[in-house]
């Protein structure tokens, strides 16, 4: 009995070793079958021009968007939020961008007052001076982790915000349209 007793943990150590050695297979199997691609670029790139001719329309302000960019710019996201849905926000437009340098700016839109839309958007933000582009002179903000050109364009406050530098934001802020 007692010579059992010595065997039966031989065998259960013995065992757990023979199930993980079984799931470890399966597992390698599994991952020489499956489709990966370690060098695949993780920007998932969206259109456009179609929203924004739809935003254009229900848009109570004239609605910018940019046009000419270059291909390096690559949209990420696109929205456009009527004010009755939009929690007192206004009527909001946005436009995501991965700029050339792989930073982010983004087109912020809306009908709500500059300082209101800058506390939704730009964390920490603190005045840094001005730029002109695209015909308007723009407040650059500063923020926390971002940053920002500001404007009043018709009668809606128009943000270009992000991670990008002051000049890709001016570049962004070139092409609305």
């Amino acid at each position: 009995m007692a010579a059992n007793k010595g065997m039966r943990g031989r065998q259960t150590v013995r065992d757990m070793v023979l199930s993980m050695l079984a799931v470890g297979f399966v597992v390698w199997i599994g991952y020489l079958f499956l489709p990966h691609d370690a060098n695949s670029d993780p920007v998932h790139v969206v259109g456009y021009k179609v929203e924004a001719a739809s935003a254009r329309r229900a848009a109570p302000y004239p609605l910018l968007s940019p046009e000419g960019l270059p291909d390096k710019w690559r949209a990420t996201s696109v929205s456009y939020t009527p004010a009755a849905i939009n929690n007192g926000k206004g009527n909001a437009w946005h436009l995501g961008f991965v700029t050339p340098s792989g930073q982010y700016a983004a087109v912020e839109q809306a009908d709500v007052p500059r300082d209101r839309l800058l506390a939704d958007k730009v964390a920490g933000a603190q005045p840094d001076g001005s730029s002109d582009a695209a015909g308007h002179s723009w407040d650059r903000v500063q923020g926390d982790k971002s940053r920002a050109l500001a404007a009043q364009t018709g009668s809606a406050t128009t943000l270009i915000t992000g991670t990008a530098s002051y000049e890709e934001l001016a570049e962004l802020a070139q092409a609305l349209k």
